[in-house]
């Protein structure tokens, strides 16, 4: 790569993952452009403290309208940024959403994808711009090895992750057939107090926040013997960044290496709330109970399961480790104690 200064073009911008992955590269000394959506109500508070105005000399971070699914806009853009280094971070990512919304998840996930390697060799970029694919772990599905690593077969179980299987693999075709740097991050869950409100551990920590402070009851939940690899979404853009560094793409699985069940993660969210749960019943009868008051706090609503659940993820990240020097720094009970912090602080903020 030349010597020029790094530029850095991030699709996803305003979400967790984008706005982490910013504030690193910042730090860096990269000019970051990110592309978002219009949206009818302001989107971007992940984002706002890193913004300047585009009148103030040297502003390092600009941010551009655009989808996805918009294949001259986002040749424009690119055009316009000259982009060193892509981050495809922009996705429909929301699991239970995509079997709503399968055609619009496949229009973005999949074919958003293939739209950005096209505007790359479009525009004559293959030798100066390196991409990164935000892949899954939700690829995994119905699991056929357990840890998942960059070999396991994938199994995808979800409109989300047949989506993205597709955006995988595009990438490695593109990569072989063009000679691209481009590279998969094969994701495991990852989470913070940035995570969006509708996803099971944040939907957790919110309700731990409401109900210690008297704001709610009752938090529904689906299937609790779910088990899943979490780790923080700050460790995982680092992860990102770094195999952008590497002379030759590649893919890489970034994991913890441990799993849980969302019923344990409920246990260490209530607890930093000093609240110790006890659980009673089985299936759709199962409730956790406030072990000091007796109060039943959680309850199961079928209505959250998926049409096929996925039981079991726990990701391998020994070639990350090896090959990038990677690896978690944050353990999930530090997780759980910051993410439940942030949304009490958020409510008595705004009471």
């Amino acid at each position: 790569m030349s010597d020029r200064r790094k530029v850095a073009l991030v699709t996803g911008i305003t979400g967790q993952d984008g706005s982490y992955l910013a504030e690193l590269l910042l730090e860096k000394g990269y000019e970051v452009h990110g592309i978002k959506r219009r949206s009818s109500s302001f989107n971007t508070g992940r984002v706002d403290h890193l913004y300047h105005d585009r009148h103030v000399p040297g502003a390092s971070f600009r941010l551009h309208y655009g989808d996805l699914t918009d294949a001259t806009n986002l040749i424009r853009v690119m055009s316009q940024v000259q982009p060193t280094e892509i981050y495809n971070l922009g996705a429909q990512s929301h699991v239970a959403v995509s079997f709503e919304t399968p055609e619009y998840t496949a229009n973005s996930d999949a074919l958003g994808t293939l739209r950005l390697l096209e505007a790359i060799r479009i525009l004559g970029m293959e030798k100066t711009a390196r991409f990164y694919q935000a892949s899954t772990s939700e690829l995994y599905g119905k699991v056929q090895a357990v840890p998942q690593d960059e070999t396991t077969p994938f199994y995808p179980r979800s409109p989300y992750a047949a989506a993205k299987l597709y955006g995988y693999w595009i990438v490695v075709n593109y990569r072989e057939a063009y000679g691209l740097h481009a590279s998969n991050g094969v994701l495991f869950n990852h989470e913070s107090p940035r995570r969006g409100e509708t996803f099971v551990t944040r939907k957790i920590t919110r309700a731990v926040a409401a109900i210690s402070t008297g704001r709610q009851e009752t938090l529904w939940l689906g299937n609790l013997d779910a088990r899943r690899d979490w780790g923080h979404a700050r460790d995982f853009v680092e992860g990102m960044w770094r195999m952008l560094q590497q002379d030759v793409a590649d893919d890489y699985v970034l994991a913890t290496g441990e799993t849980y069940t969302v019923r344990h993660f409920c246990d260490l969210a209530f607890a930093e709330a000093g609240i110790a749960l006890e659980w009673r019943g089985v299936g759709v009868n199962e409730v956790g109970v406030c072990k000091a008051t007796g109060r039943e706090l959680v309850r199961v609503d079928p209505a959250y399961f998926r049409p096929t659940e996925v039981d079991l993820l726990i990701g391998n990240p020994a070639k990350a480790k090896r090959v990038l020097g990677w690896s978690h720094t944050v353990k999930l009970p530090e997780l759980a104690a910051e993410m439940v912090a942030a949304d009490i602080a958020e409510l008595t903020t705004n009471a």
